[in-house]
C-alpha cells in the first residue's frame, strides 16, 4: 500500500507538468501569430497606408453625401377619409421610387423633391380608443379574435385602419423644417374637393349639434329649477308632496349627465374638424442610428484591410496546398 502513494504523486507531477508545459506552448504560439503579424503589417506598410486613406476618404465622403434624418408627422383622418389618406400616401411613396420629381415638386408641393428618400404610414394602436364607447367595435374584437390570434387582429388592415391616430414617416437626407416638406403635403392631402366638401358639412353639423345639445340641456336645468321651487314652495306650505315615479325625472337627470359628457367630446372633435386630414403633431430631423450611419470614414479603413488579410491568407493557404500535392 506504502508503495502506490509515491507512484500517484509522480502521476501527478508528471500530469502538472505537462499541462504547463502545454500551456506555455499555447501562449508561445499566440505570441508567434503575434509576431508574424507585426512582420506582416511592417513589411506591407505601403500597401497598409493606402488601403487606410483610400478607406478614410471614401468614407468620409460616404458620411458627408448619404446623411439621413427620419421624420414623423402624426395626423387624425376624418370623415372616413383613412383610405383616400393611405392611398395618396402609396402613390407619393412610388412617384418618390421612381424618381419623379416633377411630380413631388409641381402637384405635392415639395421645393425640393430629391431631399425625401422614402416614406410610409402607420397606424397607432390604441385598442382601448378603438373600442371606447363603441360595442359594435368591442364585439368585432372578440368575434374576430376567436378566429385567430388578437395581436394579428389588432394589426390587420381592416381593423388597424379604423385607429384614430396613424404616423406618416419620412427619411430625408438633410435637416428639414416644417415648411419644406410637412406644409405642402399636408395642404396635398387635404386638397380632395370631395372631402373637402364632407369637412364642411361635417364641422355645420358638428357645431349645429353642440348648439342643440346646449338648448336640451338649458330645458332639463328649467325643467329641474321647477320642480326644485315646488318643492320649496309645498314645505312653506307645511303640505305633503308626492313624488311619483312616473314622472321620469331621474332620467332626464341620467339625460343631462350623458349630453354634458357628449358636449365635451363634440367640442374636442370641432377642432380636429377643420380639415379632413388633419395634423397633431411633427417630429423632425432624428438622427439615424444604424451603426453604418456617420461611421463610414471608419468602417471603410477596417473593411479594407480585413479583405486584404483575408486574400493574403487565401493565397498562403493555396500555395502550401499546391506545394503538398506536388509532392505527392
Amino acid at each position: 500500500m506504502s508503495t502506490n502513494v509515491p507512484q500517484h504523486n509522480t502521476d501527478q507531477e508528471i500530469d502538472i507538468f505537462q499541462l504547463s508545459k502545454s500551456i506555455g506552448n499555447f501562449f508561445d504560439r499566440i505570441n508567434a501569430v503575434i509576431f508574424r503579424s507585426i512582420q506582416f503589417f511592417i513589411r506591407n506598410w505601403i500597401i497598409v497606408l493606402i488601403l487606410i486613406i483610400l478607406g478614410f476618404g471614401l468614407g468620409w465622403y460616404l458620411d458627408s453625401s448619404k446623411k439621413s434624418f427620419q421624420n414623423q408627422v402624426i395626423v387624425t383622418p376624418n370623415f372616413g377619409s383613412v383610405d383616400y389618406l393611405y392611398s395618396k400616401i402609396d402613390l407619393i411613396e412610388s412617384k418618390i421610387a421612381s424618381g419623379d420629381t416633377l411630380f413631388l415638386k409641381n402637384v405635392v408641393g415639395i421645393r425640393h423633391p430629391k431631399t425625401i428618400k422614402k416614406i410610409q404610414i402607420k397606424p397607432i394602436a390604441d385598442v382601448y380608443k378603438f373600442i371606447e364607447d363603441k360595442e359594435q367595435n368591442f364585439e368585432l374584437i372578440k368575434l374576430m379574435s376567436e378566429v385567430g390570434e388578437v395581436n394579428k387582429v389588432l394589426e390587420d388592415n381592416v381593423t388597424s385602419k379604423n385607429y384614430t391616430f396613424h404616423t406618416i414617416s419620412f427619411v430625408s437626407n438633410t435637416a428639414t423644417e416644417e415648411k419644406d416638406i410637412v406644409e405642402p403635403l399636408l395642404k396635398y392631402l387635404n386638397s380632395s374637393g370631395y372631402f373637402n366638401a364632407l369637412q364642411k358639412i361635417g364641422y355645420k353639423n358638428m357645431e349645429q349639434q353642440i348648439v342643440q345639445n346646449d338648448t336640451i340641456i338649458s330645458q332639463i336645468d328649467q325643467v329641474l329649477n321647477g320642480f326644485s321651487n315646488t318643492v320649496k314652495n309645498s314645505v312653506k306650505n307645511d303640505k305633503l308632496v308626492y313624488y311619483n315615479e312616473n314622472t321620469q325625472l331621474n332620467d332626464l337627470i341620467k339625460t343631462k349627465q350623458y349630453l354634458i359628457v357628449d358636449q365635451g367630446k363634440n367640442r374636442l372633435k370641432l377642432m380636429n374638424y377643420d380639415k379632413a386630414i388633419k395634423e397633431i403633431n411633427a417630429t423632425l430631423n432624428i438622427n439615424n442610428t444604424k451603426i453604418t450611419n456617420g461611421n463610414f470614414k471608419l468602417l471603410l479603413p477596417l473593411f479594407f484591410l480585413f479583405v486584404f488579410v483575408l486574400v493574403h491568407l487565401f493565397k498562403k493557404f493555396y500555395r502550401r496546398q499546391h506545394l503538398k500535392s506536388q509532392v505527392k
